[in-house]
């Protein structure tokens, strides 16, 4: 077995290689398949690939054995020698047969789109989480693709699997009659089982985390990756999240508390950005880590107002949190980076599409302000007084009071606390819903 056959699935990292990128456009002319190519080179470059070639194919349909066709397969791999390529990645996700047969011809590796994503977050991982969900997703996504390639993970099979009985017969194993490939994908499915429970346990802990800030206002910051949702969050607290200029700079959500002003505070979160077509099994491990926007009272739907297809991000980054559960959220979209948008005119066309949103510059400051007060009274409400009623022994409700409200009296009738104060009518409402026990007796 040559070393085409046993690593070209295994390894699916792109740093340092020369890439060839292949797009198809089917039927007819698009722009969308010529900025999903380029957003494919911004991502292989990403993950450190030097792109030397960029193929875009038209096609009335997708061939079912090579995907772009025999003939155009054996220009690609002509190219190849040419190019020195290393790599072929193409921007749809191929078929482990189709992918098989490309290999086969060009003599290369060959990688998809969603295994070039899953390369990045690979990379990008740093907490003991992300490595934990971005391994899940890897496996997920890799296992089907399995040709008897996987005997490295042989070691975490049992006592036997590292030695040559373990491999072809021994405890765990059903026989020395198994193909090799069968072991492969039992030892596969146990990695992926106690990848599972693993991250289960983190999920419950994390949504215990998330649950327990609910008497605080939550705002989550979504959007596009590099849309500069970590830049808005610098600007806004003192938080030090690390920015960087590339794709999915962040993996693991970072909350901090928000200072609005007047007494007021919110608690504001970063997320892991958004792209077209994420691989779902990534958007499925990664769902603790996105509890904070499932969860959150309010979104900030951040768009790179100077990117040439910032309507389509935004459209993505909608469609990712419609499968997450989001699409009732009380969302403010930020259009952000006007004050590098070179297309002043393109921005005016996506504030008419969105005419909620609202112009910022995290850079520079510009906008930020307005935004502080707007958060600052969707948190308070207009201030209004009023007397609320509790039971003397609800100590959460009353340290809700008491840190939102300006107290003005204060009276005990046996069990029950009665207060005079001066609160926000968003804020009484949030009392009353939190702590459904209180009773508001007067309000005006």
């Amino acid at each position: 077995m040559n070393r085409l056959e046993t690593d070209q699935r295994t390894d699916i990292s792109v740093k340092r290689e020369n890439a060839i990128l292949i797009g198809v456009e089917l039927r007819h002319p698009s722009p969308n398949a010529a900025e999903s190519l380029q957003e494919l080179r911004a991502l292989s470059e990403s993950a450190g690939a030097i792109t030397v070639g960029m193929m875009l194919q038209r096609r009335e349909q997708l061939d079912a054995k090579y995907y772009i066709g025999r003939g155009k397969v054996e220009q690609l791999a002509q190219r190849i020698k040419q190019e020195d390529a290393d790599v072929v990645i193409f921007d749809d996700d191929l078929s482990p047969a189709q992918l098989r047969e490309i290999e086969a011809v060009c003599e290369c590796k060959v990688l998809d789109r969603s295994e070039l994503i899953l390369d990045i977050f690979a990379s990008r991982a740093r907490t003991h989480e992300a490595k934990l969900q971005v391994e899940l997703a890897q496996l997920e996504y890799t296992a089907p693709r399995l040709r008897g390639m996987w005997t490295h993970l042989e070691r975490i099979a049992g006592a036997g699997g590292a030695t040559g009985a373990g491999v072809v017969g021994g405890i765990g194993t059903r026989g020395p009659g198994e193909r090799q490939i069968e072991i492969d994908r039992r030892i596969v499915s146990r990695r992926v089982a106690m990848l599972k429970r693993q991250i289960a346990s983190i999920d419950r802990r994390k949504i215990r985390q998330v649950r327990s800030r609910q008497e605080h206002f939550n705002v989550s910051l979504v959007g596009y990756t590099n849309a500069g949702k970590s830049t808005l969050m610098n600007a806004l607290t003192d938080a030090g999240v690390g920015t960087e200029d590339r794709l999915f700079a962040t993996l693991d959500t970072k909350t901090t508390r928000w200072n609005l002003g007047g007494g007021v505070y919110a608690l504001l979160s970063d997320t892991v950005g958004f792209i077209r077509r994420l691989p779902h099994h990534l958007v499925a491990s990664f769902r603790a880590t996105l509890e904070e926007a499932i969860h959150a009272d309010l979104l900030f739907h951040v768009v790179d107002a100077s990117a040439p297809n910032a309507w389509e991000q935004y459209q993505a980054v909608t469609k990712v949190l419609e499968d997450l559960g989001c699409a009732g959220h009380s969302t403010l979209v930020l259009l952000n980076k006007i004050d590098i948008a070179e297309d002043q005119a393109a921005v005016q066309i996506l504030n008419h599409k969105l005419p909620e949103a609202m112009c910022i510059s995290a850079r520079t400051g510009n906008g930020l302000p307005e935004l502080v007060e707007k958060v600052r009274l969707l948190v308070s409400g207009t201030p209004q007084r009023a007397t609320v009623q509790l039971s003397n022994g609800d100590g959460r409700a009353i340290a809700f009071i008491e840190k939102y409200a300006e107290v003005l009296a204060r009276r005990y009738v046996d069990s029950i606390v009665e207060m005079d104060v001066v609160i926000g009518s968003a804020l009484l409402a949030r009392l009353q819903e939190k702590f459904p026990s209180s009773k508001v007796l007067n309000c005006t």
